[in-house]
């Protein structure tokens, strides 16, 4: 998972109105029928009405959709913080309440294949429905694959690295243009950062609502580590790696009182912290810096992103990920193709939707972004993309400049990977809120509970 600003879809007042609520969502539905020749599909996750522009923006498409497709309705559900916020999704699949097409994470496959909820698309997905399906990139296909079968569609992906704060670099006498490369470096800049004062934290880190396992994901790929055996079927991060992780936190936690006062932080409490210019640094992916200036009114011109720091050197390895859109399980043809159309234009055309810099640019939205890269390298769809990216540029590249001229290795997430984030939250949460907390401990804990989730499911 990553930042979710493209996590929403148009409240149309034609269609839906904007409090349309989730037992709303079933396909059995008279109002979600074929009637009259039209096929009407609910999506989910629209933008919140706070989001004015994203929600209009998100509207004013799905009007020029129908526009292109009148047999087509599109009604949009919003579910509000269940689209950021894992365990209420998993609340919202357990109940059957989720829409004809639903968002989740790249992670969320076998939860989901778990629940019954999904539908095989593989038939469906095709150039017919996704004109530029054959340049989307297939590891991200193979992301939402399980025996062959298609089960979603992917629509961003990302990969982690160090987002830092250039002014709070400044102030505190660090040179914005070479920022830390290991987690000892790291530790030195947060201890000057936080020195500011005024209740700046030097370095921040999430530890609650799966957050700070997904975190400390990523920093034990920076170890070179691995969260679980190959085989999937045994944790494998109850080791020195895993350790450094954790002991590197309640270093800048406690030894350095670099971290702050405020732990157990989410996805927002973090990002409001720092478009409050309240954090010097954090890891993140490059749309970080977009949903800082765009959901919590920060400034764009103060972040800037550097590869995932290493222990004694380059990082081994960054996390990657991504999200994709799931087909509920039991709807008609009909709904399906309307579906994967609606995604294609919101989703997977260049100049549209997501895609749309023209109409970004001018509204402030960060344009510039080394994310979603959704096509391969060299298809037509990716030149198309990144032509226009480059033409509608309104950041600065250079900020980004360290980030991909040093790209740290990819690894994926690991299986049943939110199961495995909701252990590690207890270890993360561990040693940024107990002074005296035991790591070597912390680790078994988490290491038992994740093997007996994996052999339960097994």
């Amino acid at each position: 998972m990553s930042v979710p600003q493209y996590r929403k879809a148009a409240a149309l007042a034609l269609v839906a109105g904007l409090g349309l609520s989730l037992t709303a969502c079933s396909t059995k539905s008279d109002d979600d029928s074929a009637a009259g020749g039209k096929v009407t599909i609910t999506v989910d996750c629209q933008p919140v009405g706070s989001q004015k522009e994203l929600l209009q923006n998100w509207n004013d498409d799905v009007a020029e959709f129908q526009r292109q497709n009148p047999n087509i309705v599109v009604k949009s559900v919003s579910v509000g913080e269940q689209c950021n916020n894992p365990p209420d999704f998993a609340a919202r699949l357990a109940g059957g309440t989720v829409t004809d097409v639903f968002y989740g994470y790249m992670t969320d496959l076998q939860q989901v294949l778990d629940s019954g909820q999904a539908m095989d698309i593989t038939e469906y997905a095709d150039k017919d429905t996704i004109p530029t399906w054959d340049s989307v990139d297939p590891a991200l296909k193979e992301v939402f694959t399980d025996g062959g079968k298609l089960y979603a569609v992917p629509v961003k992906n990302y990969s982690m690295g160090l987002v830092y704060n250039k002014a709070l670099f400044q102030r505190a006498g660090l040179d914005v243009n070479s920022p830390p490369k290991t987690w000892p470096e790291v530790r030195a800049a947060a201890r000057k950062i936080s020195a500011l004062g005024n209740g700046v934290a030097g370095y921040a880190e999430y530890s609650a609502g799966n957050t700070g396992g997904w975190h400390f994901t990523s920093l034990l790929y920076s170890q070179g580590g691995q969260v679980l055996t190959p085989d999937g079927k045994k944790a494998d991060f109850n080791n020195a790696m895993g350790k450094q992780v954790l002991q590197n936190l309640k270093d800048m936690r406690y030894g350095d009182n670099s971290m702050g006062s405020r732990q157990l932080l989410q996805w927002g409490d973090l990002l409001t912290n720092a478009a409050a210019g309240k954090v010097g640094m954090f890891i993140g992916a490059p749309d970080t810096t977009q949903a800082i200036v765009s959901q919590f009114q920060g400034k764009f011109q103060d972040w800037a992103m550097a590869p995932l720091p290493g222990q004694d050197g380059a990082a081994k390895g960054t996390l990657g990920g991504g999200e994709g859109y799931y087909f509920k399980k039991g709807l008609s043809r009909e709904q399906v193709e309307a579906g994967l159309k609606w995604i294609a234009y919101q989703k997977l055309t260049p100049g549209k939707g997501q895609f749309d810099y023209v109409r970004a640019k001018p509204q402030n939205y960060p344009v510039g972004l080394p994310q979603p890269l959704l096509f391969a390298n060299g298809t037509e769809a990716q030149k198309q993309e990144l032509e226009l990216r480059k033409a509608n540029a309104n950041v600065d590249t250079a900020n980004f400049a360290l980030f991909e001229a040093s790209p740290v290795p990819i690894k994926g997430e690991p299986r049943n990977a939110q199961a495995v984030y909701a252990v590690l939250d207890a270890a993360m949460s561990g040693v940024l809120t107990n002074p005296n907390a035991n790591i070597d401990a912390l680790l078994k804990t988490a290491e038992s509970k994740v093997n007996q989730l994996l052999a339960a499911q097994s």
